[in-house]
């Protein structure tokens, strides 16, 4: 059972190249320290109603998680993803998965507006903790 104060993310990533950083996300959910689960991730297969699916899939999720790899920018299913995410009101964040080297922005995500965050425990702790904000003050 998942506890209330998780939240749930989707995770969006370009399946031809990052498979291998969405299973490490998925790792780091399974933390029972972590303050989201995976609710649910980006669909494999292209096929006539996979947005309606991708749509449902975001609908259920609080946050989703664009991992941001080498090839991201060529990945049309990711660029897709933030369109419906937008279009229904869920917020997205952009995760770099790699330290270094060229790291490429999904199509339809702005220079400006939308940050890329490393990816360290307590950025994914701070992006998805979606409590008010008086629930997340610490008393000494």
């Amino acid at each position: 059972m998942i506890p209330a104060t998780k939240t749930p993310v989707f995770i969006s990533f370009d399946y031809d190249n990052d498979a291998a950083l969405k299973d490490l996300l998925v790792g780091q959910a399974a933390n029972s320290r972590s303050p989201f689960f995976i609710a649910d991730w980006s669909i494999k297969k292209a096929t006539n109603g996979w947005k309606i699916d991708a749509k449902r899939r975001i609908q259920r999720s609080r946050v989703v998680i664009v991992i941001c790899g080498r090839h991201t920018s060529k990945a049309v299913g990711v660029a897709t993803e933030i369109e419906i995410a937008k279009e229904v009101g869920v917020r997205y964040v952009l995760l770099r998965g790699y330290k270094d080297g060229k790291i490429e922005r999904p199509g339809g995500t702005s220079w400006v507006f939308d940050t890329m965050y490393d990816w360290t425990w307590d950025n994914m702790r701070r992006l998805t903790d979606m409590r008010p904000w008086w629930k997340r003050i610490r008393w000494a």
